[in-house]
């Protein structure tokens, strides 16, 4: 075997050049399009829909075009960055991946955007998220492919504010839309901005490609081998999944019923736009987090102190609400979450690139850490109506909140390969 054959390509290679501030706005803006095509259609249009379709019903709907969407999303995940990390093609391993994320995502969306019955409903959100997970597993992908560690946390600070970016202007974009044509052009303009994102991502950034040698086994029984990754063989990286998993859990705790909170608990005379107020200081507080963190941890290369000060402070705004539930704590509470959580945002890729087994399964194993993100979201509205009811009501929800932060703060203690 020769030495060229022997090297390790570019597409395995660890990255070393930092990258620039161009490749940064359109990895950037291709997260700001992904979020968006999730959240406008979660905070909006899906119940909209779902009321339209099912009046009496709609919360039956609603539950249950969601659940069969996470349930799909947990598994296109790390299924796709499995395939793409084995993806030989001239164009790379990520991009074509990226592309057809995109489309996918785009009919679903048009299938929505005409659905006339419940059926044609959950295939439309399926599809959109078969295909946004597709998109979130590559462009995850693309940080451990081009960043080097020491520029990592800084670029997960940006994909941090592009989330909450993503959700706010999905908010926006579709109410106006609504205002002008319905939920047809709410659904398109949503394809429109995706397919933008990733386009600009796709045709102005480097993709590296695989050479064919190099491509790891596709025989069935190893690739389906090949999606667990072992904890006693990898036990940093299964500490940071669960890290990851516990700080998602505990910021869909403190997040997700803060409407029926503020109604029920605050009594607050306006429970819309008090959530609104709460959520602006939480997305101006994570911006705040995620900038400073992801900077100061970059010059320091430590990532574990930002994490545990990230946790303390989640926890300190659950124990606020479970101590007080009144107006003015609510909002001290909201901006004290949101740094919290940016600051944990900024260093979690970071983090978990840094934990990854292999180069050439970086995509499946970003995967498997997305899972982490995703069923939280299906874990909590199922615990929280418990809690509600034997739990202590809202002071047990915000405790849980503020335990599982506490313990993800416990987890990532035994995080080795990461200072």
């Amino acid at each position: 075997m020769s030495e060229t054959t022997r090297a390790v390509p570019e597409a395995l290679a660890e990255p070393v050049v930092r990258v620039r501030p161009g490749w940064m706005s359109l990895l950037f803006f291709a997260n700001i399009a992904l979020w968006l095509g999730i959240y406008a259609p979660i905070q909006v249009l899906l119940p909209q829909q779902a009321e339209l379709l099912d009046q009496v019903n709609k919360e039956f709907v609603l539950g249950l075009v969601m659940g069969v969407g996470a349930i799909v999303a947990l598994v296109v995940n790390p299924a796709v960055g499995l395939l793409s990390d084995r993806t030989t093609s001239r164009f790379g391993r990520r991009h074509p991946w990226t592309v057809i994320g995109a489309v996918v995502a785009a009919v679903g969306l048009l299938v929505l955007a005409f659905a006339p019955d419940v059926a044609l409903m959950i295939t439309g959100w399926c599809l959109v998220q078969a295909g946004l997970n597709g998109m979130l597993a590559t462009l995850m992908s693309a940080i451990a492919d081009r960043v080097p560690v020491g520029q990592r946390a800084q670029v997960g600070g940006l994909v941090g504010i592009a989330q909450m970016l993503g959700t706010v202007l999905g908010a926006v974009v579709v109410v106006v839309m609504l205002g002008i044509a319905g939920l047809p052009l709410g659904y398109a303009a949503c394809a429109v901005i995706v397919l933008v994102g990733a386009a600009f991502f796709v045709l102005r950034t480097p993709d590296a490609r695989l050479p064919v040698e190099f491509r790891p086994s596709s025989k069935a029984g190893e690739v389906l081998r090949n999606l667990w990754v072992s904890p006693r063989r990898h036990p940093d990286f299964a500490w940071a999944w669960s890290c990851h998993f516990m700080i998602n859990l505990g910021n869909a705790f403190g997040t997700l019923y803060l409407l029926f909170f503020l109604k029920d608990a605050v009594h607050y005379p306006d429970p819309d736009t008090g959530l609104l107020i709460m959520m602006a200081l939480y997305g101006v507080a994570l911006v705040i987090g995620a900038v400073l963190a992801g900077h100061f941890s970059d010059r320091s290369g430590r990532r574990k102190p930002y994490v545990l000060a990230a946790s303390g402070v989640m926890a300190l705004a659950a124990l606020l609400l479970v101590l007080w539930q009144s107006w003015p704590v609510a909002l001290a509470a909201s901006p004290l979450l949101g740094v919290g959580f940016g600051a944990y945002m900024a260093v979690a890729l970071a983090m978990l690139t840094q934990v990854l087994p292999t180069a050439q399964d970086r995509a499946k194993d970003l995967g498997v850490i997305n899972i982490a993100n995703s069923l939280p979201q299906v874990v909590a509205p199922l615990v929280t109506p418990l809690v509600l009811s034997y739990l202590g009501g809202y002071p047990g929800l915000f405790a849980a909140s503020a335990v599982a932060t506490l313990l993800a703060a416990g987890l990532v203690l035994r995080v080795k390969a990461v200072r």
